[in-house]
């Protein structure tokens, strides 16, 4: 009987935990940042399909209307990342308006220029209204769904050049034809930002690539099945590059797909144009920049951190026009220079005509021969959509180097102008966000530059990069500092999570680059810090900041932590990160989406069971709430921490023991597992009780090989901590 009434007070017990456990509340739904919400969606891009096959699932077998299916780790992947991600694209390309139209875009406008008067109205209905470009436009977008056969969205708005930031709040109700008709989820304009900064273009166009090289991977047949690329079919004419509507190939690997990946390639390309042709700056005006004589020795012309639009309209029914561009902040922001050279050099793969690495290229190659996009100045002599992404990939990183790289401290900066010579003015602090992340860049630039010197200058200033964070930014615990700041040292606020997975994802990236194994473990055992002291299993859920029970998330954070989950899992191999992962992803991500729609699984009845709105009939798009706070229970951290109060390991570095004191205020039982980088437990050790007091435990580790372990103490109320030691 007394065992009965044990299992029933535990059971009682239990669930007075789980009901009492905090749930995430949204403290701001209403401001959508473009460079948060952007880095954020390509994160989930990379954590979506391409994580959800890295693991072994076979992408056949997800169906968005059967949740959790074949079980939850594939349906968070391959399903929910995905779709996410998708939505966020979706809503600020073409639906929120949040952006200069494509009408008066540069290719557009040029292309328009060159037309007879006759041209005007022949796209847009027969009347002439005194413009052009529209007809251009219209132009543009029959053919893409023609090469595609399929018919163009209503209402859209697409747009070359993305605003920073606007009000979540539509102005008008979601209808049901949302998919097809896009004007019921239209943003209100006159609540937009509308100041132009690189950094939200930058990441806006790496995710506008992330889609546009899944999209047109692969052809399509009139019934919308997918045609894989082989070389010798396409959807070309014989010897032609021009489309051929008559042999039943399409561009893309199904009809929206091809569709909508030839326009966001277009806006990509335009944007870039736009950039390169009118907002270099060069401390006084902006203008152009020529890639292909530009040196920063004989003149810097970088890109300014915030330039204002001034719009005015010019005909009812037409889209508002930028009239003036007025810099508000001239600054150089890192940020900024890393985030549009990512998507440059990313595009320049797509575009590569000597690239035939796959089927995908195959394809790719048919979509950039010289129709529906140009073919490369090689071919044609006259500079294609490939010869603009490696130049603008030139320029950004020749100014990353000139204005950002401190050739004496080995690391780049996050700030830096020019002065009224003329000269770069290097600020003298790095975050260690940014660090982390332009390793990324740097990463992806050395990759497409092989064989040059370009390549050389990227590879050293990555290693450089590498080593100093892990020489200047770790601190004695295990952590990392937020920042360091040149001639003063590490800025000693709280590490926050964020810092802590960007080094995680910075440094598996340059163990990637450059197979340096030091790299892998120090990212590998930067994962058991976030766990050790970030992660609260009993609530899945992480900390944003050390030893605070307030956790606050944002698209920004959550982007971050991300990439660095997913990249812990495959290239860390770290065997628990995925699950980790996806416990999170359903605890917050998963809570923050503001709507959703049929390709997560909703369809207007709460089908998905997920709580998050259907779209329609309400108010609010499918983005993400811009924060959101979480509390950490009293009783979770109780759990975690009840038994032991303080723990000491001594000696380390050590060569054949190890020994370990317990302060335990109450009898526990304690388990001590070490564990390797990988997160592979190599010893353990079981304690069935240990009384009250300080407890003394020696571990022998002769025959454990040199390295990094980590000791992780735990009670059978979870685990208390987790110490590095060194085997030497």
């Amino acid at each position: 009987m007394k065992r009965i009434i044990t299992i029933i007070i535990t059971i009682t017990l239990y669930s007075i935990s789980q009901n009492t456990q905090s749930q995430i509340v949204i403290t701001n739904n209403n401001v959508f940042n473009t460079a948060d919400q952007m880095l954020l969606a390509n994160e989930l891009f990379d954590s979506g399909e391409p994580f959800a096959e890295a693991l072994g699932y076979n992408l056949d077998n997800l169906d968005p209307m059967i949740p959790n299916s074949p079980d939850q780790l594939a349906y968070a992947t391959g399903i929910e990342n995905y779709e996410y991600s998708r939505y966020l694209l979706n809503t600020l390309n073409g639906r929120s308006g949040m952006g200069l139209h494509m009408m008066w875009s540069p290719i557009i406008m040029e292309n328009a220029a060159m037309q007879p008067a006759s041209f005007d109205g022949m796209f847009t209905g027969g009347t002439p209204n005194g413009f052009k470009e529209d007809d251009m436009l219209m132009r543009m977008i029959q053919s893409f769904g023609m090469n595609a056969n399929f018919t163009p969205f209503a209402n859209p708005f697409p747009q070359f050049a993305d605003f920073v930031s606007g009000d979540t709040n539509l102005p008008q109700t979601v209808q049901s034809d949302f998919l097809n008709n896009f004007a019921s989820t239209r943003w209100n304009r006159s609540l937009m930002d509308k100041t132009l900064n690189l950094g939200a273009m930058g990441q806006s166009a790496s995710k506008q690539y992330l889609w546009a090289q899944d999209m047109l991977s692969a052809f399509h047949d009139g019934n919308d099945a997918e045609v894989i690329p082989n070389g010798t079919n396409s959807p070309d004419l014989p010897n032609s590059p021009n489309f051929d509507p008559n042999n039943n190939i399409f561009y893309g690997g199904n009809n929206v797909d091809g569709f909508i990946g030839q326009i966001l390639t277009a806006e990509s390309v335009n944007k870039t144009k736009f950039i390169l042709t009118q907002l270099a700056y060069d401390g006084t005006t902006l203008g152009g920049v020529n890639p292909a004589t530009y040196n920063p020795a004989n003149g810097i012309k970088y890109f300014p951190t915030k330039i204002a639009v001034t719009e005015a309209p010019v005909l009812a029914g037409l889209p508002p026009k930028a009239t003036t561009f007025t810099v508000t902040d001239p600054m150089s922001k890192l940020f900024d220079q890393y985030s549009y050279l990512l998507a440059t050099a990313s595009y320049r793969n797509m575009m590569d005509p000597n690239n035939n690495s796959d089927a995908a290229h195959l394809a790719y190659h048919e979509v950039f021969d010289g129709f529906p996009f140009p073919a490369n100045m090689a071919t044609t002599g006259t500079p294609g959509p490939y010869d603009l992404m490696s130049g603008a990939s030139k320029v950004l990183f020749l100014n990353m180097m000139a204005m950002h790289y401190n050739t004496t401290e080995n690391t780049f900066v996050d700030d830096s102008m020019l002065n009224n010579s003329g000269m770069p003015v290097k600020g003298t602090t790095i975050t260690t966000v940014n660090a982390g992340y332009v390793i990324v860049t740097l990463a992806k630039f050395a990759q497409e530059f092989l064989g040059t010197p370009l390549e050389t200058a990227a590879n050293n200033a990555l290693t450089a990069q590498a080593n100093y964070i892990i020489a200047n930014l770790k601190d004695a615990t295990g952590g990392y500092y937020n920042a360091y700041t040149i001639g003063t040292g590490a800025d000693t606020t709280t590490k926050t999570l964020a810092t802590n997975a960007a080094i995680i994802r910075g440094l598996y990236a340059a163990y990637n680059a450059t197979n340096n194994a030091s790299y892998l473990n120090e990212a590998n055992a930067n994962y058991n810090y976030i766990i050790a002291n970030y992660y609260i299993p009993t609530e899945k859920v992480f900390r944003t900041e050390e030893a605070n029970d307030t956790a606050t998330y944002t698209p920004w954070n959550l982007a971050i932590l991300s990439g660095a989950m997913r990249e812990a899992s495959i290239t860390g191999n770290i065997i628990t990160a995925a699950n980790t992962y996806k416990d999170v992803f359903d605890k917050i991500y998963n809570k923050m989406i503001l709507s959703e729609a049929e390709a997560t699984g909703e369809d207007g009845t709460g089908s998905d069971n997920d709580g998050i709105p259907y779209i329609v009939g309400g108010t609010k798009p499918f983005v993400f709430a811009a924060e959101a706070t979480y509390t950490i229970t009293t009783a979770s951290v109780e759990n975690i921490n009840l038994g032991i109060t303080k723990v000491t390991i001594y000696p380390n570095p050590t060569k054949s023991k190890i020994n370990i004191t317990l302060e335990i205020n109450k009898p526990a039982r304690v388990n001590i597992d070490i564990v390797d980088v990988n997160g592979r437990i190599i010893y353990t050790v079981s304690q069935n009780k240990l009384e009250a007091g300080t407890q003394y435990i020696k571990i022998p580790i002769t025959n454990i090989e040199s390295g990094i372990y980590f000791i992780k103490i735990k009670t059978d109320k979870g685990i208390f901590t987790t110490k590095k030691i060194v085997k030497i």
